[in-house]
């Protein structure tokens, strides 16, 4: 079965550091770009950061830059965030998924594959 499964959340302090992992299906990895999104309680969907196939193009919304990078492993079928200097505003459930195409978008219309997400709690 085709899935992304998305681990490395947690509950960390304000300034901590946590890593994120989305280990994905060979067949789901493709050629595809990989992106990040999170949503908090009662807010929209949002990107994070995305990755291009190749891995040499990265894009990050305004809130992670600086602070998280974004890689992946293609040998290893997975995906990395590192989220460094982490805020209390930071806290949501953060999702992996893949992008229609190789194009980084920072829409949810342009993904087609979600995992389940993994919870990050950042305590003040």
């Amino acid at each position: 079965q085709v899935q992304l499964v998305e681990s490395g959340g947690g509950l960390v302090q304000a300034g901590g550091s946590l890593r994120l992992s989305c280990a994905a299906s060979g067949r789901t990895f493709g050629s595809y770009a990989m992106g990040w999104f999170r949503q908090a309680p009662g807010q929209e969907r949002e990107f994070v950061a995305g990755v291009s196939w190749s891995g040499g193009s990265t894009h990050y919304a305004d809130s992670a830059k600086g602070r998280f990078t974004i890689s992946r492993d293609n040998a290893k079928f997975t995906v990395y965030l590192q989220m460094n200097s982490l805020k209390p505003e930071d806290t949501a459930v953060y999702y992996c998924a893949r992008a229609r195409y190789n194009d980084v978008y920072d829409v949810p219309g342009e993904y087609d594959l979600w995992g389940q997400g993994t919870q990050v709690t950042v305590s003040s």
